[in-house]
């Protein structure tokens, strides 16, 4: 199902950030979760056919998550989120990285800094909003690059499909 729930994506250049507004048809609680349990979270965070899976999530302040983006042909790209700040229910923020399957950081691929926050829209509908701030224009130019916008919107598009079937 192909939702027409408001989406909007820009690029702050000055800023460096990339902000996607989304809205679920889903009460906050639901929206939430799929964000947070991983068990939720690797059924919709990989665009298709790609697949995640986490290793590890220790979802608190100074916790981190491991996964690995699983492509077709047995491709693994591992990834991680150190768990800066969490207000239950409302934001959470990490820093994203590449990296192996042990979590040591991929030097060669720039951190970003994701800030993500959840509000009630009234009629069962949640707003989410991701603010996603890199150190350097090229470190933000290189990840849409390799195809953020498409694999972001294919995968909150998958959330959508969970959302529905878990409502």
């Amino acid at each position: 199902m192909k939702s027409s729930l408001m989406m909007d994506f820009t690029i702050d250049k000055e800023k460096k950030t990339v902000h996607v507004k989304r809205v679920f048809a889903a009460d906050r609680d639901l929206v939430w979760a799929a964000w947070t349990q991983p068990n939720l979270l690797d059924r919709w965070w990989a665009p298709r056919p790609w697949l995640a899976r986490t290793k590890a999530m220790d979802f608190c302040q100074g916790g981190r998550r491991l996964y690995a983006m699983l492509g077709p042909e047995g491709e693994e790209h591992w990834a991680l989120a150190d768990y800066t700040s969490i207000t239950p229910k409302s934001n959470f923020q990490y820093l994203d990285a590449f990296c192996d399957a042990d979590g040591k950081i991929n030097e060669e691929f720039p951190r970003s800094d994701w800030d993500v926050s959840f509000m009630d829209q009234g009629n069962g509908q949640t707003a989410v909003h991701v603010a996603i701030k890199h150190q350097k224009w090229s470190d933000l130019e290189m990840i849409i690059e390799m195809g953020f916008k498409e694999g972001f919107t294919m995968a909150l598009g998958h959330l959508d499909e969970l959302l529905e079937e878990q409502s």
